[in-house]
């Protein structure tokens, strides 16, 4: 169970932590997704989308 839109393919994304003396650290960034149920064709699915996806309408809530 990946943490991925299923719309847009938004996923984790990896970076560095960077302190004042530049000193780094992995941290990631995780994308902010809600399970959501939507019409698909004609079917109701269950789907996990991000916020963005949500707020632009490229998703119809049954």
């Amino acid at each position: 169970m990946a943490r991925k839109c299923d719309i847009c393919g938004k996923r984790t994304v990896t970076g560095n932590n960077v302190s004042h003396a530049h000193n780094k650290t992995r941290r990631v960034w995780k994308p902010n997704l809600h399970k959501v149920r939507a019409v698909v064709g004609k079917t109701h699915t269950t789907l996990k989308v991000c916020t963005r996806c949500l707020r632009s309408g490229k998703v119809v809530k049954s």
